[in-house]
């Protein structure tokens, strides 16, 4: 009875409950871990534990979007005993991978200071590497990019704690926990060493496959954190320009491996890596938005112009959707979406393009049924039913769609 109802469908809400993780569906896929937890050794071992902390946090994210706190406390008592085991096995633990996905669960627990001790025992058993360390530049990045969402406003950023993070990342030696303000000399110098090691990665000799998966990792991380110490230090837009260099870098090199490879297969990585460093720059962008006044141009720009290039990406469409709902006319909206359906097999743009007109729809509504009489009488709301019925339409009759159970429960589910 479990199985038809795995996973969940964030779309779909049952009256006020939204509908979450289903509990046979849930004991299903604890089991399948459980199971395959004893058959695997060493490093799979280690990666599944690493997709099953993922899943528990997923799990906590839900919690608290639903802003269920009893909920989350059981939860976060599970997924923090889990972490727990796994950190205390011997091969993990030296893995920065999970000690990075614990401080993570700390943090969305509300539990900051624990989550910084974590980070700040991580980094500082994690060695020396510095910048040539994919796994201690990701974990300084994710350390830094916590601390900065905690910031009010950009002035006093330079003096914060991820300056500190940032600027110990590239001093090679020991981490040192945050104890205050980081000295000018320190910052130049930290700035210096990411300008030259960004400049050694992107004029570096194309390398085999299997290395390339790391460098990629390694260079997106470079990229992340070079380009929020400069936004904590300059100013967004010195970090739009790390981000834009970067790009237009990575744009050469994989239209060049194409061209020697005659195929596709030579760039085994390089789309992901643009992908990954367009997510962080419409990230960062959003996120100056949010504590400053910045137009919105550039970041609907970056936005347009990866989706084109990454339709199926869901980051990106619900960047997307956010920033639409801010403007009043829909119009323009429609003919970008309506461009991308056109150009891709892919389904994202339809479920997006549906989940905007719903909440479109669901705003007029709110307007409509305000309470000052006879109003609601007067704007006859059929035009979004029409045009949200005739995207699921044209949705379900393309290749992909036809085969999506998502697709058609949303469609039954808007009909009723």
């Amino acid at each position: 009875s479990g199985f038809n109802s795995i996973g969940h469908m964030d779309t779909m809400s049952r009256g006020r409950h939204q509908i979450g993780h289903y509990k046979e569906g849930e004991e299903f896929i604890q089991n399948v871990f459980h199971v395959l937890s004893q058959i695997f050794t060493g490093k799979e071992k280690s990666n599944l534990a690493i997709c099953w902390l993922q899943y528990e946090i997923s799990k906590v994210i839900q919690c608290l979007q639903a802003k269920k706190k009893k909920k989350l406390k059981a939860q976060g008592r599970k997924s923090k005993k889990l972490a727990k085991n796994f950190l205390k096995a011997p091969d993990n633990r030296n893995n920065l991978s999970l000690w990075k996905l614990y401080a993570y669960l700390e943090w969305l627990l509300g539990n900051t200071d624990d989550s910084r001790k974590v980070f700040d025992t991580a980094l500082g058993t994690a060695g020396t590497g510095g910048l040539r360390s994919a796994q201690l530049c990701s974990l300084s990045l994710l350390y830094a990019q916590l601390e900065v969402e905690l910031l009010e406003s950009t002035e006093g950023a330079a003096l914060s704690r991820a300056v500190h993070i940032l600027t110990k990342l590239t001093e090679n030696g020991p981490y040192v926990p945050y104890s205050g303000q980081v000295s000018p000399v320190n910052v130049l110098k930290a700035r210096k060493t990411y300008e030259h090691a960004l400049q050694d990665f992107l004029s570096k000799p194309p390398v085999s496959d299997e290395d390339q998966v790391m460098d990629t990792d390694q260079l997106v991380n470079l990229v992340g954190c070079y380009a929020l110490f400069q936004y904590l230090t300059v100013g967004i837009d010195a970090a739009v320009l790390i981000y834009t260099q970067a790009s237009e870098k990575l744009e050469v090199s994989g239209s060049q491996k194409r061209e020697n490879t005659g195929e596709n297969f030579g760039i085994l990585n390089f789309p992901t890596a643009l992908e990954a460093v367009t997510l962080l720059h419409t990230n960062l962008l959003r996120f100056h938005m949010k504590i400053s006044v910045y137009p919105l141009n550039p970041l609907r720009e970056a936005l347009t112009e990866a989706l084109k290039r990454y339709p199926s990406n869901q980051s990106l469409w619900r960047s997307y959707i956010h920033i639409q709902r801010k403007s009043h006319s829909a119009s323009k909206a429609r003919r970008f979406f309506d461009s991308v359906t056109r150009s891709t097999d892919s389904l994202e743009p339809w479920l997006f393009a549906i989940q905007a007109e719903q909440m479109r729809k669901k705003l007029t509504e709110k307007v409509q049924r305000a309470d000052v009489g006879e109003i609601h009488c007067t704007i006859p709301e059929t035009g979004l039913t029409n045009r949200i019925v005739a995207l699921f339409e044209h949705a379900v009759q393309s290749e992909n769609g036809t085969h999506c159970p998502l697709l058609w429960r949303m469609y039954l589910n808007f009909m009723v």
